[in-house]
């Protein structure tokens, strides 16, 4: 266990300079912090396993998680955790080793998460709802040797076709049944019967997770330093092309001991914490998940997003803790049936993901009595790098205040690097205990973004005079779609292999819901047709659906730039016009479903 000091001059030994070496102006940030809390004050840095061991051991008869009403003490969790260690140890799990979790929100994720943690291997987080070529690309990327995941049709089929593919050699299945209480798992059973997938017989590069804990958790702990790689989390940057970001045991855990210091006055053992937000997801793996277990709080576990689930949930389990994302906040804000149910349990919020609108911050807050902050981060931050005070001024607009031992430095646009003056616009740069280690096998990339020791962000803002952060626009191309990367340059790879197709385009649009999603332009070969849906068929198996376009539009023509490169900035410009006056209109543009996961 580390215990870093990042006070004044102790970030990382390399405080505010430059790319000459020459340091910015002092901290402005630092005279805005709310009372009791201090930015150069100690931050944990320690095996992520060890805020679990001392849960179990200060809480063991809390409850940690409640997943469809069936709930699991701390305890439980525990000894859950080291079957589940001591079974993948014996199949070959070791120091450094790669474990892909292919999961929804589950007690499976939990459990598996910190065996593989307690071993020293490495997890792997791919999104389920991956179409089946990108989560072969991930597996083949990060060499996975092991998977976990459930008996779904949506799910176990796109391991089965991977393994002979790349590294991975085992898969284990959890089942539904097994984590339901009864009679949810009956009807489970009887219900979803259309929806198993079967495990092919007699393979033994299937293990049920029944097996793999059949034994008394007697495994070897590994030898964990803090700078060792905890997870690669997926990122794919302005190409779509994914890059494994190296999160240590050190950058996560600080990251949980950063956003438990902001929340100040939050006391151990009181808590419950809705997580709704997929785990897979950087922002719900450390902020539902992660800072949970740090306050060992009870982790209220839905494994999708069902606007009438989570009112009830929040009706019935009365939860005091809720991270979430703008859509998904909007969403219930909007619900038409919301007086019946009592939201007035929930004390704080974070928002992340994307900008918070006000209306939609004042709304819950007026709707809950409880505080929703407005953060900022990125995957490559572990993820959350600045964050609205609990207690003290929330600037509108704005997404707040560096966190303990952080950095942030608004660099000039010019390619000089220097830092701008505060008001200035420039691209966002950060550096502190909870930046990543690099790209996973991509020292280029590695090396762009990680610069005299600062993560560039590629993101566009400026810095007021109290050190309050404002985002204003994206050096990257990436689309935020509901809290979620959407990276135009994949779907566009994906249209380009239909044979009816010659040139396309993906930019985001506006969506009153979402926030953005994906409009593809589409320009066909000569004397070829094609539809929007037999488009959106080719596309099914290729990509997400968060990245199927919205909306698509075939044009004879695309905007090109004087050298002959397709252009987006025309697409964008009346997009944004044609939004703006559909609005003026009030005229209601398409939106996404507000029935599925935001």
């Amino acid at each position: 266990m580390t215990l870093g000091p990042l006070g004044e001059g102790q970030s990382d030994g390399r405080r505010g300079e430059g790319p000459g070496g020459a340091a910015p102006a002092a901290h402005p940030w630092e005279r805005s912090y709310p009372a009791g809390l201090s930015w150069g004050e100690a931050v944990l840095r320690e095996p992520l396993h060890l805020a679990l061991d001392r849960a179990v051991a200060d809480y063991g008869t809390r409850p940690c998680l409640d997943f469809l009403g069936r709930t699991y003490t701390y305890s439980e969790i525990g000894a859950l955790v080291a079957q589940a260690a001591k079974g993948l140890q014996d199949l070959g799990v070791a120091q450094g080793t790669r474990v892909a979790l292919f999961l929804p929100n589950t007690p499976y994720y939990v459990i598996c998460y910190f065996a593989v943690m307690k071993l020293g291997g490495i997890v792997v987080n791919v999104n389920p709802l991956y179409a089946e070529e990108e989560v072969h690309t991930l597996l083949a990327d990060s060499g996975a040797e092991y998977a976990v995941t459930l008996d779904l049709k949506l799910l176990l089929p796109k391991l089965v076709s991977a393994l002979g593919r790349c590294a991975l050699k085992k898969v284990v299945v959890g089942t539904m049944g097994e984590i339901l209480r009864f009679p949810k798992r009956q009807l489970f059973a009887i219900a979803k019967r259309g929806e198993l997938a079967k495990v092919p017989a007699g393979d033994d590069r299937y293990l049920w997770f029944a097996d793999l804990i059949d034994n008394e958790g007697d495994f070897q702990p590994a030898e964990i330093g803090i700078d060792d790689v905890a997870v690669l989390q997926y990122t794919g940057g302005t190409t779509g092309l994914p890059k494994g970001a190296m999160l240590t045991h050190g950058s996560i855990s600080a990251n949980v001991s950063q956003l438990h210091r902001w929340f100040i006055g939050v006391k151990p053992g009181e808590q419950r914490v809705l997580a709704v937000l997929p785990l897979f997801h950087v922002f719900a793996m450390t902020v539902n998940m992660h800072l949970a277990i740090r306050i060992a709080a009870e982790i209220i576990l839905l494994p999708r997003f069902e606007i009438e689930t989570v009112l009830k949930t929040i009706a019935r389990r009365r939860p005091t803790f809720f991270p979430g994302v703008p859509t998904l906040f909007n969403a219930l804000l909007h619900y038409p049936r919301l007086e019946r149910y009592d939201l007035s349990c929930i004390e704080n919020c974070i928002s992340g993901g994307a900008a918070l609108p006000l209306p939609v911050r004042e709304g819950f807050e007026n709707l809950t009595g409880g505080k929703l902050l407005e953060g900022y981060g990125l995957s490559e931050a572990s993820p959350v790098a600045t964050c609205n005070p609990l207690t003290g001024r929330i600037k509108t607009g704005s997404f707040g205040l560096p966190l303990p031992g952080t950095e942030v430095v608004i660099r000039a646009l010019d390619g000089s690097g220097e830092a701008v003056p505060l008001g200035e616009k420039g691209e966002i740069c950060v550096r502190g205990p909870q930046v990543m280690a690099g790209y996973w096998q991509r020292p280029v990339e590695t090396a762009a973004t990680l610069r005299h020791g600062w993560l560039h962000t590629g993101d566009v803002g400026f810095m007021d005079e109290d050190g309050y952060g404002f985002l204003v626009d994206r050096l990257k191309e990436v689309i935020i779609s509901g809290g979620y990367k959407v990276y135009p340059r994949h779907i566009e790879d994906a249209i380009h292999r239909h044979p009816a197709v010659a040139e396309v385009t993906v930019c985001g649009i506006p969506d009153e819901y979402r926030g953005e999603v994906p409009k593809a332009f589409v320009r066909l070969k000569d004397g070829e047709s094609l539809t929007p849906d037999a488009l959106r068929a080719f596309l099914a198996d290729k990509i997400s659906p968060m990245e199927m376009p919205r909306q698509l539009e075939f044009r004879d023509a695309l905007p090109k730039t004087i050298i002959g490169k397709l252009s987006k900035k025309e697409l964008i410009a009346e997009e944004r016009a044609k939004h703006a006056a559909q609005a003026q209109n009030g005229d209601s543009p398409p939106q996404a479903s507000r029935e599925t996961q935001p």
